[in-house]
């Protein structure tokens, strides 16, 4: 795979909703934990688990030369599975033992892949089911191989319409090589994922709304989402919905009402109150420091003797900082101030 079709499929992997600090976690929810994101299983329509039929022969137990160096001390990730008719359920467990095998990809090339995924198969399924894997199979590294030659032309600064061009890209590609019905078993998680997340940058992106309207949009866009992916999302996704939306009034100087006014509409105000709260311990964490440094620097200057000195600075810091936990935390700041970086305040 050349460089474009590594750095497509990193741009693309990085469409996700980035996570921002905990202390910000506890205040916005204090009474819920972060729930992690599960994926669900995609199964046909005239399926359900009772009638699913996996391996009948115990994979465990298989012989380690289908595993590369690196996957060693792993477990083989092929968990197909096939209805009471022995039809090939496409889902997600399907692409994952085809992107195993595949990973290896570097440490083997694709002949040696292609050649034991196939004697893989051989030793682990039935006839039938072989030839049916098989044939995705081929299809899948095909689709893989193009995807790492699809073109896209690197704007000045990438946006939603660049992320959105390779998303459409990837969807026709797919369309060259799987049904409707495998698209969705294949790449229906992370395509509701991609386009989820291409809508709020669309959202964010649009200078013609303030702050306010675009978290309510946003809050209107996840609530679109299936109701699992709220369950799992929506600590994370408010999170990073509020990070975008207060750096961008922070970045035009906004002002604090309409800080508020976006904080309500996309948290509440109950969590608005919270946040409120954290600004100002924030702020008044800001001022302690910044005095404590200024004192500190007019005795560092002044024409007392080292010893003299070093007991002030101490007395000073035990003064205005009485507990362990904030003068260990101080000690990053002088550090940083005595090296001339720029203090590492909260915003």
């Amino acid at each position: 795979m050349n460089k474009n079709g590594k750095k497509i499929a990193l741009l693309c992997s990085l469409l996700i909703i980035s996570a921002v600090t905990l202390s910000v976690l506890y205040w916005l929810y204090p009474n819920q934990s972060q729930q992690s994101l599960n994926s669900t299983d995609q199964y046909s329509n005239n399926s359900n688990p009772s009638q699913l039929h996996k391996s009948p022969k115990n994979i465990n137990q298989l012989d380690a030369s289908f595993n590369s160096t690196s996957q060693m001390d792993t477990e083989i990730d092929c968990k197909l599975q096939f209805n009471s008719a022995q039809h090939l359920i496409v889902n997600e467990h399907t692409r994952n033992c085809f992107e195993y095998f595949i990973s290896q990809y570097g440490e083997r090339n694709i002949d040696e892949i292609r050649h034991n995924f196939q004697l893989y198969l051989a030793k682990t399924f039935q006839a039938s089911q072989q030839q049916q894997v098989l044939t995705l199979w081929s299809r899948y590294l095909e689709y893989r191989q193009d995807l790492s030659k699809l073109q896209t032309q690197q704007p000045s600064q990438e946006s939603y319409q660049y992320f959105q061009t390779i998303f459409n890209s990837m969807h026709d590609l797919k369309q060259r090589f799987f049904s409707s019905t495998e698209i969705e078993g294949l790449f229906g998680s992370e395509d509701i994922y991609q386009q989820y997340t291409l809508d709020r940058m669309k959202i964010l992106e649009n200078n013609e709304l303030d702050t306010s309207a675009k978290a309510k949009q946003l809050q209107q866009r996840f609530e679109q989402l299936p109701q699992d992916w709220q369950d799992s999302l929506k600590d994370l996704s408010k999170l990073d919905d509020l990070h975008s939306l207060t750096a961008q009034i922070k970045a035009r100087h906004g002002s604090s009402q309409e800080l508020r006014d976006m904080r309500v509409s996309l948290v509440g105000e109950a969590a608005t109150q919270r946040l409120e709260q954290l600004d100002q311990q924030r702020s008044d964490w800001k001022q302690r420091v910044q005095s404590y440094l200024d004192e500190r620097k007019t005795i560092v200057d002044s024409n007392m003797s080292t010893s003299a000195k070093d007991q002030a600075v101490q007395q000073l810091k035990q003064k205005q900082f009485q507990s362990t936990q904030e003068q260990q935390r101080l000690q990053t700041f002088e550090t940083v101030y005595d090296q001339g970086g720029t203090l590492p305040f909260s915003n």
